[in-house]
Order: C-alpha cells, then sequence, then structure tokens
C-alpha cells in the first residue's frame, strides 16, 4: 500500500512539471539578437495583437495601421530583398529601428537590410515622416514589425508574407 502512495505522489509531480513547461510561451523563451539596440525589452513582444492586422488604407496602396504606420511594398514579394517605403504620422525627423518577430518560430531578426535603425523625415503620402528601405524577410509566416522612433515604442504592425 506504502509503495502505490509513492508512486502515486511521484507521477502526480511529473504530470505537474510536464504541464508547466507544455504551458510555456515562446515569448518566454525569446532570445534577441546580441546586436540588437538596448531599448528593446523583451515585454514589448508579450502585447503583440496577432488579431490586429495591417490593412491597406489611402489611395497609394499603404498597409499598416491608419494614422500611425504604414508601409509601401509589403505587399510585394519579400522573401528575397524588396523595397519598402516606411510612413509614419505625428513624428517628424527619427530614427525608426524596425524590429521583426517571426510567430511560429518565436525569433527575433533585423528586417532592414542595412542594419536596424534609419532616420526617418519629411512629409509622403500624406504621412509626417518617411524613409525608404531595404528589406528581407526571412521565412515565410505571421510577422509583428515592431516600430521604434527615438528608442521609444511607437506602433506595430502584423503582416502575413507569404512569399
Amino acid at each position: 500500500m506504502k509503495i502505490k502512495t509513492i508512486i502515486f505522489i511521484f507521477l502526480s509531480m511529473l504530470f505537474v512539471i510536464a504541464g508547466c513547461s507544455a504551458n510555456e510561451t515562446v515569448e518566454s523563451k525569446l532570445v534577441l539578437p546580441e546586436d540588437i539596440p538596448d531599448f528593446v525589452q523583451e515585454s514589448d513582444f508579450q502585447t503583440i495583437d496577432w488579431e490586429r492586422k495591417a490593412v491597406e488604407f489611402g489611395d497609394r496602396g499603404i498597409s499598416g495601421n491608419e494614422n500611425k504606420s504604414g508601409v509601401l511594398g509589403a505587399d510585394l514579394p519579400s522573401l528575397t530583398t524588396q523595397k519598402w517605403m516606411w510612413h509614419l504620422w505625428g513624428v517628424k525627423d527619427v530614427d525608426l529601428t524596425v524590429v521583426g518577430f517571426h510567430r511560429e518560430t518565436g525569433t527575433v531578426h533585423q528586417i532592414l537590410a542595412d542594419g536596424w535603425t534609419k532616420n526617418a523625415h519629411g512629409p509622403n503620402n500624406g504621412a509626417d515622416a518617411h524613409t525608404p528601405s531595404s528589406v528581407k524577410i526571412p521565412k515565410q509566416g505571421e510577422w509583428a514589425m515592431l516600430l521604434y522612433t527615438d528608442g521609444k515604442l511607437f506602433d506595430k504592425l502584423v503582416y502575413e508574407i507569404n512569399k
């Protein structure tokens, strides 16, 4: 009788431990690249609303969050290097940092071909600031683009990249 109780307790503990590790989220395993800017925080990735997809707005085909941020070119194949034009509302002459987060793998990537950050300045297509860039998305899937202006989280754009 005593051995059955010990086995029961042992198995119960195993199930609890297995259940806890199975419930770990991708974000809890998040590893930031060594060269990522210091102001990017792990907690920024935990608040991504995957249901809030970027939408097309305006007459120029900009895709993003209207009156906040958007991209021209996000609808083009981006698994090879592609040109995207970033548009920002409510800011002028800022350093724009773009951080890509791949939902399925939980990995963080540099999306801009020539670094994490570019200067966005001057109005364009109704936005208060813009900057062109070359981007390369490393793999297909759902992506969140975290945008930082002058070191502060500015917006999050969610895209489905399939080609």
